[in-house]
Order: structure tokens, then C-alpha cells, then sequence
């Protein structure tokens, strides 16, 4: 590092030019050489836009020494150095982490933090008026004291603002301005956030959510840790971390809090907004272009305290971040499988080490991994054992569909049936959860056994009966449901077969003609706002029975809310994913949890046909550490993470042949004799994807070996893929489809 800072603290000498080098956004692996123009000043972390081959691209000068086997006569100079501060030291370390970790290019991980090229530039000003001080306008109106009463704060306004608080017409503004009374100024385009105070009062903390908070606190400002709170469904876990969180920017530093799922942060905001006066920062998909490049440079430049945002914020280039908060951190969607995959939970963690910032888990069913951290004293656990409200935990209840099922062309089982029935009379609501969108998984021919599949995946269409078209889930593919059969052509003969939510509705509807029913699924139309709206309804009481997939099944507190029914429990467990058993045992948890959280009497009925499966007895026992000690040991035993690692290399091309060929040759190149298990190649679960056909390889390994050095020198004798076939590397995969 040293030799850098030298190269880069000495501007060109003679005629021989300074070169660094510049990681730009593309697949190499590494950075390229670049001159940098006399007068130009960059050092390590500068953006700058530079050419690559007949185009510009955004990069940033990085780390070492520049290639010197390149001929400067050859180089290209850069172009153009942004006015956005220099990315820091530490976040161009965490970006080769993650590149080295994930076997990513540094440059697809460079562009994760350089999202657009709008937010490096300064953000256009707009013009505005404000009083010049002891100026009276000639002759005084009513139109024209209402625009001075506003100006009177101090505040500068546009023109259009100004005349719109008045009630006045624009023209009100030019004559005070023109009379000189009012001078023009240029103010920002996007108002700035205001900041969070830290010093509200928030709500009075139970004597164990104290003790937490203040374990959590001490923390703050003395390096990295990293906490695993560990608190039941409804524990205040939000609440504690919040303390935290007021530390932190008490101590002047910025914070970030990681949310799995969009859906989540319409309610999060609010209870952010009650504990600290104003709502924080957003990133995610649904934010506004124009308001995300200004938190990306509020966030840069200190503006930004705090962001809440999806697994993308944890790219952000804070310049004094000082905690993240990783919520809901056993969740799936935390693991990004495209371009650079990654899990943003473990590099939240990374994160907070290289940067000596505490990082906090928090989950009311923590992942496995996570679990046996803090057994080890990796992580330092905080138990929540309690609801905050006092409230007991819901009764959790088996129901045998094998001896207890509903009649033929019913889902619902009486028992079922008759606590919705009991519940909506207390004038209480009800939550039906089903992990299937739509109205039916299959539909198929009576008549000739036609089933309807996608054209482009291996998966049958999906029936939603709402838009009235059949759907593909994977690629998104849709057609009209046919009124005859595509194969005989016989009308009347296609029967939906199975439920979705949408079914699940109809069949409610039926029994309960007079209950207020709520279908619930992320792909209805009107996407976040819809759900927003929806989420405000039950939480007023102005939804008597919900019917919704894992979209309710966490994070939201619908104080009204009783009974849950899981309609098919078993759903999850019958497939070849090795964390089957944990993710259902999540989600059941998770789901039931949303019963009593304030009142307590909450039930939560399982129909199940296999009742003495270990997630089912784990859950209806209420002891979710008898679970946990069966996973743990089988793991372990399994050799599977987190006591062993694994790798998946998925292969994929226009045809199946070229695909499995190219996926044999790659087996065929691995090293012999190395301590580790390759399974595969096999044809993946979900065999074709957006026609793309797909093998898998899964490599295991024990848990201290250098998997990643395996694997970098196993693609060392692979030849380069041909004939559009792609290989992508995924580092403790999530997803086994």
C-alpha cells in the first residue's frame, strides 16, 4: 500500500505519465491500467468515468500497483473524476472480500455500490425566493402579506411552493420580487431528510428488554461484535435494537437496518417514525429514481443517518457507518443468486468486521448457522424469552387430516371450520396461510390427461382465476385459461387441481358468506401500495378473515388477530432441499406467531397428514429447542453447514445436450484425490428455466478447508464455455432448484 500512496501522491514527472489502476463494472479479474491526464488529482477510492473498449464506464481508482507489462504508449487515459467522495479504504476491502468469498468478479461487486451515474454528480439546483431582511413591498395586500408571513420563518421557497401555501398566483411572487423584496437563491431539488433524534423518549421497556438493550448499547462505539437476539414473536426485539440504534447516532455515526422483504417496511417505518420523530432513508426497488440517487449521496457525505432498506443498502457507501441491523436475518431473501451471489446477512458480518462496527441478528427463529454461532461464542446471544405485551404464546394444534379432513371439494377441516366460526363471533380475526400463490398449482384435462406447462420452464402454469390466465412462477409466462382442451379439443373438461389462496377464498367465501374475506399475495395487482393499503385494513379491524402466503407470515402485528389456520403444513418438506425442515419449521413458526400478540388466547391450528413428522411434533410440543438439537446433531452428523461447506456449480444452455456435456467436462476436470465429495452432475430440480436447461454439481467439504482455493484452481483446467453455455459458482447455496 505504501508504494500506492507514493505513485498516487506524485503527479507525472517529465513526459512519463502517472498510471493506476481502475476497477470498472464488468466480469474480469481484476483492475485495468489507466493514465491519469496532467493536472488531474485521483487517489485510491476516486470515481471516475473511463473508456472501455468503443464505450464510458463508471469505475473507481483501486488498491496495488498498476500492470506494468502493459506498454503506456497503449493505455487510455481517464476521462473524468466525479465530485463524489472517494469510496474509503474499507469499503474497497469489503468489495474484494466479497469478491474473493463469492468467486465474483470485483468489478460485479464494484457495481453493487455504483448504482447510477446520476448520484455521483452534484444534484441539480432549482431556483427559490426568500425575504431580504427590513424590505416592505410599495403597497401592502392581502396576497402579498400571506407570501411574507410564510417567508417570515427564514425559509427560502420556490416559486411554485410559495404561491401554492399562500393561495396565490405566481405573478404575486414576481412583483415582491421585483420590487425588491424578495431575492432568488437555489435551493435543492429534493428536500433533504430531516434527521432522527435519538433522544425521544420511546416506550417504557420490560425489566429483561432493559437488560438487553443495555448489553446492546455498551457495545456501541467499541469495535465489532456481533449480537444474535433471539426473542419469540412479539418479544420487542424491534424495540431493543432500537436503543441501539439511538446510541449509535448519539455518537455522531451513521446506521443501517436490513429488512428481507418490501412488503415489510410500510409498518417498520412507522414504528421508526414513532420512536424517533421522522421516517428514515429507503432503499429498495419501489424507491423513486431521483430519491435514491440522493440518499446514495446523503449516505456518501454523512447527510443520511439512517437507512432501512433491502439486501442492495448493505453496498451503500457509508462514510462513517457505525451498526448495521440484520432483521428477520434467518430469511431466504437475504440470499442474492444471480450475477454475484451472496448471502447479505454473513456479509453484514464481514462488513462490521473490517469496518469495527457491531452488527445485530435478530429473529424470532434463528437459522441454524446463526444458532450454532452463538453456541460457540462467535456470536454473543440475547435471549427475549417473553412477549413484551405479557401475552402467552398461541396454543399450537394438530389436525390429523388422514382421520379429521373436510369433505370431498373442501380444504378446510370441520375443526378448522368451527374455531373460524367461534373466533368471528368474538369479533376477532382470522389468518389462513397458504405458501401457494394462485388459485390452483395444476390444471389438466379430465378428459385426456393434457396437463398445461410453460413453454420455457420445467413447471406447470399456475391457474389464476383473478386475472384469468395461467401462469408460469419462474419465468413469468402466461397465456388465457382456454375454454377447450389444446389437446382433444373437448370443452368443459379442464379441472384446477390442488389450492392456492385464490381457492382458499372461494371456499371461505362459501362458508362464511358473511365475514369480510382478504386474499393476500404479492403477485395481485396494485404491488407495494396495494399491500400497503391492504396491511392497514386488518390492522384497523376492517378485515374479518385473511387469507395470505408467506407475504403475513411475518414481521406485521395485527392486534385483532387470534387464529391462524396453516392449510397445508406439509407443504415445504417434501423435496430435496437439506434446510427443508428448517425453512418450514421457520415459516410455521413464524405464521402462527402472528395469533394473541397483544391480547394473548391466540390458537394456531396445523393441518397436517403426517403429525409425528420432528418439524411438526417440534412445533406443536412449543419447545422449538427440541427442534433445533435434532438439526444441529443431524448436521453435524451430515457433515452439512455449518459444521461442513458447500459449493454449487450450475451449468446451463440453449439445449440439454450442450448443457450436460459441457457439465461432465467440468466434473471430469476436478482434482483427484482432494478431501472433498462431488455429486453430479444432475439435472437440476427445475431442469429448464427461461429455456435455459440446467445441471447442478454440489461440492462438500469440511469446514476448515479453503474451499474457494479448491475451486479457483478445479476452473483453472475447466476450457471456457462455448455456445452460450454458462457456469456460475454459488458459495453455500440456499436454493438447491
Amino acid at each position: 500500500m505504501e508504494g500506492t500512496a507514493e505513485i498516487f501522491g506524485d503527479l507525472p514527472l517529465g513526459n512519463q505519465a502517472l498510471i493506476v489502476p481502475v476497477l470498472v463494472p464488468v466480469a474480469v479479474a481484476g483492475p485495468y491500467s489507466y493514465k491519469v491526464p496532467q493536472g488531474m488529482q485521483v487517489r485510491p477510492g476516486s470515481i471516475v468515468r473511463v473508456p472501455l473498449g468503443t464505450r464510458t464506464v463508471v469505475g473507481a481508482v483501486w488498491d496495488g500497483e498498476p500492470d506494468g507489462s502493459v506498454n503506456p504508449k497503449k493505455l487510455k487515459s481517464i476521462e473524468h473524476v466525479y465530485d463524489a467522495a472517494p469510496l474509503g479504504e474499507d469499503l474497497r476491502r469489503f468489495v474484494d472480500w466479497v469478491a474473493n468469498w463469492t468467486l465474483g468478479a470485483p468489478g460485479m461487486v464494484l457495481r453493487m455500490v455504483l448504482r447510477s451515474e446520476e448520484a455521483l454528480e452534484s444534484e441539480k439546483q432549482v431556483l427559490g425566493f426568500r425575504r431580504i431582511s427590513g424590505k416592505e413591498p410599495e403597497r401592502q395586500t392581502a396576497a402579498r402579506k400571506r407570501v411574507l408571513e410564510l417567508l417570515d420563518e427564514g425559509m427560502a421557497w420556490t416559486k411554485a411552493g410559495l404561491a401554492g401555501a399562500a393561495g396565490v398566483s405566481p405573478s404575486v411572487v414576481d412583483g415582491l420580487k421585483e420590487q425588491g423584496v424578495l431575492e432568488t437563491t437555489f435551493l435543492p431539488a429534493t428536500p433533504p431528510l430531516p434527521d432522527p433524534d435519538p433522544n425521544l423518549p420511546g416506550p417504557t421497556l420490560t425489566p429483561m428488554q432493559s437488560e438487553a438493550a443495555e448489553r446492546l448499547v455498551a457495545a456501541v462505539g467499541h469495535g465489532f461484535k456481533c449480537f444474535l437476539i433471539d426473542g419469540v414473536t412479539g418479544s420487542g426485539k424491534t424495540e431493543v435494537y432500537f436503543e441501539a440504534l439511538a446510541e449509535t447516532m448519539r455518537n455522531g455515526q451513521q446506521a443501517l437496518i436490513l429488512l428481507p422483504e418490501i412488503a415489510l417496511t410500510s409498518q417498520f417505518l412507522e414504528r421508526f417514525e414513532r420512536r424517533f420523530g421522522v421516517r428514515p432513508a429507503e432503499w429498495h426497488s419501489q424507491v423513486p429514481a431521483r430519491r435514491r440517487e440522493r440518499t446514495w449521496r446523503g449516505v456518501a457525505n454523512g447527510e443520511v443517518k439512517v437507512v432501512v432498506g433491502a439486501r442492495s443498502a448493505l453496498f451503500l457507501p457509508f462514510c462513517n457507518l457505525g451498526l448495521a441491523v440484520v432483521d428477520e436475518e434467518h430469511d431466504g431473501a437475504y440470499k442474492q443468486d444471480d450475477r454475484v451471489p451472496y448471502n447479505a446477512r454473513d456479509m453484514a458480518v464481514v462488513r462490521g468486521h473490517i469496518s469495527g462496527f457491531p452488527v445485530i441478528l435478530a429473529s424470532a427463529t434463528p437459522s441454524v448457522e446463526s444458532r450454532v454461532n452463538a453456541q460457540l461464542g462467535r456470536y454473543e446471544l440475547v435471549s427475549l424469552p417473553e412477549r413484551a405485551s405479557g401475552a402467552e404464546l398461541p396454543e399450537l394444534v394438530g389436525i390429523d387430516m388422514r382421520t379429521d379432513g373436510p369433505e370431498r371439494g373442501r380444504w378446510l377441516a370441520p375443526t378448522l371450520v368451527r374455531e373460524i366460526q367461534e373466533t368471528l363471533t368474538d369479533g376477532n380475526q382470522v389468518l389462513l396461510f397458504l405458501n401457494r400463490r394462485g388459485y390452483a398449482p395444476l390444471t389438466l384435462c379430465r378428459s385426456c390427461g393434457h396437463r398445461f406447462h410453460c413453454e420455457n420452464c420445467s413447471a406447470w402454469l399456475v391457474e389464476h382465476r383473478f386475472k384469468g390466465r395461467l401462469v408460469c412462477h419462474h419465468c413469468g409466462y402466461s397465456q388465457p385459461i382456454p375454454d377447450k382442451c389444446p389437446e382433444c379439443s373437448k370443452p368443459d373438461t379442464l379441472v384446477a387441481c390442488g389450492p392456492g389462496v385464490e381457492r382458499i377464498g372461494e371456499d371461505v367465501a362459501d362458508l362464511f358468506p358473511e365475514a369480510r374475506v382478504l386474499v393476500l399475495s404479492s403477485d395481485l395487482p396494485g404491488g407495494n401500495e396495494r399491500i400497503k393499503r391492504e396491511m392497514e385494513l386488518i390492522e384497523k379491524g376492517e378485515v374479518d378473515i385473511v387469507i395470505g402466503t408467506q407475504l403475513v407470515a411475518k414481521g406485521h402485528n395485527f392486534p385483532l388477530m387470534t387464529l391462524v389456520g396453516v392449510i397445508d403444513a406439509d407443504l415445504g418438506l417434501a423435496n430435496g432441499d437439506p434446510r427443508a425442515a428448517e425453512k418450514t419449521f421457520q415459516l410455521l413458526a413464524q405464521v402462527t406467531g402472528r395469533a394473541g400478540r397483544i391480547s394473548g388466547g391466540g390458537k394456531g391450528f396445523l393441518q397436517t397428514y403426517n403429525p409425528d413428522q420432528p418439524v411438526i411434533k417440534a412445533l406443536l410440543s412449543g419447545k422449538p429447542d427440541n427442534f433445533y438439537g435434532v438439526e444441529i446433531e443431524s448436521r453435524e452428523h451430515a457433515g452439512l453447514p455449518p459444521f461442513g461447506r458447500l459449493a454449487a456449480l450450475i451449468i446451463s444452455g440453449p439445449d440439454r445436450p450442450t448443457a450436460e456435456s459441457y457439465a461432465r467436462h467440468v466434473v471430469r476436470a476436478a482434482p483427484v484425490d482432494s478431501p472433498v465429495s462431488i455429486l453430479g452432475p444432475a439435472e437440476a430440480a427445475m431442469a429448464q428455466v427461461r429455456g435455459r436447461f440446467r445441471f447442478r454439481v454440489l461440492v462438500i467439504a469440511r469446514r476448515g478447508f479453503d474451499l474457494q482455493g479448491f475451486l479457483r484452481a478445479w476452473l483453472q483446467r475447466v476450457d471456457q464455455p462455448r455456445n452460450a453455455v454458462r457456469l456460475q459458482v454459488d458459495i453455500d447455496p440456499q436454493s438447491f432448484m
